[in-house]
């Protein structure tokens, strides 16, 4: 069984108040980062641990941070990515609603390293009773001393601040964030320069997703090598997954990472099966931006080895035979699932998102829902499903931030992968199970 750093107390009464926090341990990490180590000795901690970025990018925690530029002079801001809008994903909401004084610890031992003295929390914008739990928490945190002057009396001083986004998915892109963050529309910007070098106002600037932040909180707790003994390889730790579908215990577990993915779908202890027992059919491991895989790949890779909740795992092969962790929204499709409907609903999705700002997204998002409704409703010509391939293909790569990306990779999954699925639509003029099913649930004589 794994063990829980951040998830430990999520279902103690009261954890979401300051007095029930402290007398869990709440704040030791601040404390021990505050006055016995420097900021420079926290970034060491956290490459120790081998942290990756837990949004979706997996990029190293620890390198990110040391690219942070230091001109003498001007302030460098900490700003967490709070702006959780990858369909399939929901456990940074979780975590907040659940714990919010984690997430505070996180972004004051954090700032603390960073050598931030104002930091910001963008919240996704139809998160908001989370934004008001999250305020009702750091004014506790202002109260107890843990922010404003001089904090536990070390001259380190600390602002933080709540910002609600506008409920705009492109915003969880980190330029678009700041841009959006500084009053202007989230449009991604063309980079180099980074935010480490270029970023709020025009400052160094480091933005890090939820998860990633608290788990800075267990690392400096326990030191970077006792967090790096957890997981497998460059996989370290441990990962929070949001689970949904077809299975009959979602929500969100906390797993270290290495867990094989079979184990994750069937045990008890995490989803505990397909629901109604029906048999497994294509999952998507990170969130919807990731490519969709069909059961015998989601289980084992295209070697014949078992297929682990990893980063390096769940990548196995690229793109042809694997897919990512991402943000660990995992959804999971059981055989009665409409692979062509499924993407259908996708596409629409990243259309309604795109912000406009590329010519490849903006237009061939478009494109791809147009022709899958069309295949969708029966009008579907066989032409259609390589229009869609070559679609996705002149979006891939050309775009400034990944959200093309994002909408490509489901398209030439699905094609890749359930081909016939678009075949029968085209032929048919429907999918075949799903005149089935109706004749079935209606009791109606085929």
């Amino acid at each position: 069984m794994g063990r829980k750093l951040l998830l430990a107390n999520d279902h103690v009464p009261g954890i979401q108040s300051y007095a029930v926090y402290r007398e869990k341990g709440g704040y030791a990490s601040v404390e021990k980062a505050l006055k016995t180590m420097t900021p420079e000795a926290v970034v060491e901690e956290v490459k120790k641990s081998g942290l990756r970025g837990r949004g979706g990018a997996g990029f190293p925690t620890g390198m990110k941070w040391s690219f942070l530029a230091k001109p003498e002079g001007v302030p460098r801001y900490l700003v967490c990515n709070a702006d959780e809008s990858e369909p399939g994903t929901f456990k940074d909401r979780y975590l907040m609603s659940r714990i919010p004084h984690y997430l505070i610890e996180g972004m004051i031992t954090s700032s603390y390293a960073l050598g931030a003295n104002t930091s910001y929390i963008y919240v996704r914008g139809e998160y908001y009773y989370v934004i008001a739990i999250l305020e009702k928490a750091i004014k506790e945190a202002y109260a107890a001393g843990w922010l404003g002057k001089n904090i536990l009396g070390t001259g380190y001083d600390l602002d933080l601040y709540v910002q609600p986004g506008g409920g705009a998915y492109i915003c969880g892109e980190e330029t678009a964030l700041l841009e959006s963050l500084e009053g202007k529309r989230g449009n991604p910007r063309i980079k180099p320069p980074f935010p480490a070098i270029k970023g709020l106002y025009g400052c160094p600037t480091v933005v890090n997703n939820v998860e990633t932040i608290a788990a800075v909180v267990p690392i400096v707790n326990e030191g970077g090598d006792e967090y790096a003994k957890i997981g497998i390889g460059r996989s370290t730790g441990t990962k929070l997954i949001s689970a949904s579908g077809h299975i009959n215990k979602p929500g969100v577990y906390e797993i270290d990472l290495g867990v094989p993915v079979e184990e994750f779908i069937y045990s008890d202890q995490y989803c505990g099966g397909i629901l109604n027992n029906k048999k497994l059919k294509a999952v998507v491991a990170g969130g919807s931006s990731v490519p969709i895989l069909p059961a015998n790949l989601i289980l084992k890779t295209a070697n014949g080895e078992d297929r682990l909740m990893t980063y390096e795992s769940l990548s196995d092969g690229g793109f042809a035979t694997g897919s990512m962790l991402g943000s660990g929204g995992f959804i999971v499709m059981d055989e009665t699932t409409s692979i062509v409907k499924n993407l259908w609903n996708f596409a629409r999705f990243y259309h309604h998102e795109s912000c406009g700002q590329c010519s490849p997204c903006r237009e061939g998002t478009g494109w791809m829902e147009k022709v899958l409704h069309k295949i969708v409703h029966g009008h579907g010509e066989m032409k259609d499903i390589d229009l869609l391939w070559d679609l996705q293909r002149r979006i891939e790569g050309n775009t400034i931030c990944p959200l093309g990306d994002a909408a490509a990779w489901p398209v030439a999954s699905a094609i890749r992968h359930f081909r016939h699925e678009f075949e029968e639509f085209v032929r048919e003029g429907h999918s075949v199970k799903d005149v089935k099913h109706y004749f079935e649930t209606n009791n109606i004589s085929s």
